[in-house]
């Protein structure tokens, strides 16, 4: 489980570790990975999705600490909002979960079975105005994962799944941060899902594997259906931006006595 110090990853662990999985938490800030691991049996290390030999490393510890790998969830992300021209920083949203799930293969082919959760986002099924290079990294993931699917069902591997899980915006401190943003869609709803209720779709996913799953459900087949007509979705980004913000800063309001920490890295 990648970036699961805190917010949607914490979550997710969790609903796992209720569900009966045994969790390895992984983040990049060791201290906070050890000190959310600690409820949840105490198992976590450090680790940054950038190196690939890094998500080796994890993915053979899993097997030899563990007894074996089941379940890899990338989760490790982060997001940058604004003009695409003022962005200048590299992302993790796409080599990260690439690196993660080929290692994660590499100890499931073996054995002929496992399953990996990619979470990517609405972003990734649209361009998301405001948050292009976001979006565009969540649709190089989503190609990989589907290509990487197909190539293992080409080759005979039935018993291996990826899944990739595509939610609206998530009250979590990294979408917290971004909400003064007026250019960004951060929610495509204009209301903010919550850890909790993405985390228990990643349990039900985990249990009954498919190739891509948004939520909400019916959101995932409007913004595909912006994707067929993409100078009616340019006529209309001003419209969802708008009803997106309205919707935000009610929410925003409600939530403010509850407003997670800054530094979150999951998405």
């Amino acid at each position: 489980m990648t970036g699961a110090a805190r917010g949607l990853g914490l979550a997710i662990a969790a609903a796992l570790h209720r569900a009966g999985y045994r969790v390895l938490l992984t983040d990049v800030e060791e201290q906070a990975a050890a000190e959310a691991a600690e409820p949840l049996g105490g198992w976590s290390t450090r680790l940054d999705v950038r190196y690939e030999a890094a998500c080796q490393v994890v993915a053979e510890q899993a097997v030899e600490e563990g007894g074996g790998l089941a379940l890899w969830v990338n989760n490790a992300g982060v997001l940058a909002t604004g003009p695409t021209w003022t962005h200048d920083e590299a992302t993790v949203n796409a080599l990260g979960a690439m690196n993660g799930t080929l290692a994660a293969l590499e100890v499931m082919r073996p054995r002929g079975r496992g399953h990996v959760i990619n979470i990517v986002s609405l972003a990734g099924l649209v361009a998301a105005p405001g948050e292009t290079v976001y979006s565009a990294s969540k649709h190089a993931l989503l190609a990989f994962s589907i290509g990487t699917l197909a190539e293992l069902r080409a080759a005979g591997e039935r018993d291996l799944h990826i899944s990739c899980l595509c939610p609206d915006g998530i009250w979590t401190p990294m979408i917290a941060d971004k909400l003064d943003d007026a250019g960004a869609a951060v929610s495509f709803t204009g209301t903010l899902l919550t850890p909790q209720r993405v985390a228990a779709r990643v349990v039900r996913l985990a249990e009954q594997p498919r190739p891509v799953v948004s939520i909400p459900r019916w959101r995932g087949a409007q913004v595909r259906f912006f994707d067929m007509f993409p100078r009616l979705s340019l006529r209309l980004a001003r419209v969802v931006l708008a009803t997106g913000r309205a919707g935000q800063r009610r929410q925003a309001r409600r939530l403010q006595a509850a407003r997670p920490r800054a530094g979150q890295r999951s998405a």
